[in-house]
């Protein structure tokens, strides 16, 4: 059975997961581009900005891991791009012409705005109907496969808060922000719902595998 799944998604020591003062210079907000120093050396990573090396090893393995069996993404507009209010319609995000998603992307929104397709299979779809009309639009497209929620943790925030999240996998990173958007602030009860199943530590972070009880 099709999940909803998180992966490979970093979190400070504090909790956060993001910075405030979210830029097109920062998409991780002021100094919040941090989070990812666990993923740039791996060899996953390196390979993806169209270089060669990179590290094995125990990090690489869940950065590979993380797109396994995925149909679809759903993300949150500020992990879209980093415009406010109307769309800058010459934006089709981070990535440039070729995204590494590779099939279709649902993007939460209150502004509307027409799909479009990218280099390598990427389709950008906006939907303003809220987080279960996306999930139903992304299983549809996932045809079979997972659905990953992509980010910013607002996003992933509100999936929690439903109690629709099968499985997380979360990458936490030694380094205090002091301050950003929390993962799980004003979520009581998840510890009812959830429970940590798995926790591997890395040179450079510890990967722990959070699983809806069942």
């Amino acid at each position: 059975m099709p999940r909803l799944v998180v992966r490979s998604f970093a979190v400070s020591l504090d909790g956060f997961s993001a910075a405030p003062g979210q830029s097109l210079e920062e998409p991780f907000g002021h100094n919040g581009l941090r989070l990812m120093d666990w993923a740039f050396p791996t060899k996953y990573f390196t390979q993806m900005f169209g270089k060669s090396g990179g590290e094995e090893g125990t990090d690489n393995d869940f950065a590979t891991r993380a797109d396994d069996n995925i149909g679809a993404t759903i993300m949150g507009r500020h992990m879209f791009g980093p415009d406010r209010g109307p769309w800058d319609l010459g934006w089709k995000g981070w990535w440039g012409d070729t995204p590494p998603y590779h099939h279709p992307v649902f993007v939460l929104c209150h502004e509307k705005r027409e799909p479009f397709e990218l280099l390598g299979g990427t389709s950008i779809s906006f939907v303003t109907e809220g987080i279960e009309s996306a999930l139903d639009q992304a299983f549809a497209a996932a045809k079979g496969k997972d659905v990953r929620i992509g980010g910013g943790p607002a996003t992933v925030k509100q999936y929690l808060k439903a109690g629709l999240v099968d499985e997380l996998h979360l990458v936490q990173v030694p380094l205090l922000l002091g301050q950003g958007e929390s993962l799980f602030e004003g979520l009581a009860g998840i510890e009812d719902r959830y429970e940590c199943v798995g926790f591997t530590p890395s040179k450079r972070a510890t990967h722990l595998k959070i699983v809806r009880k069942t």
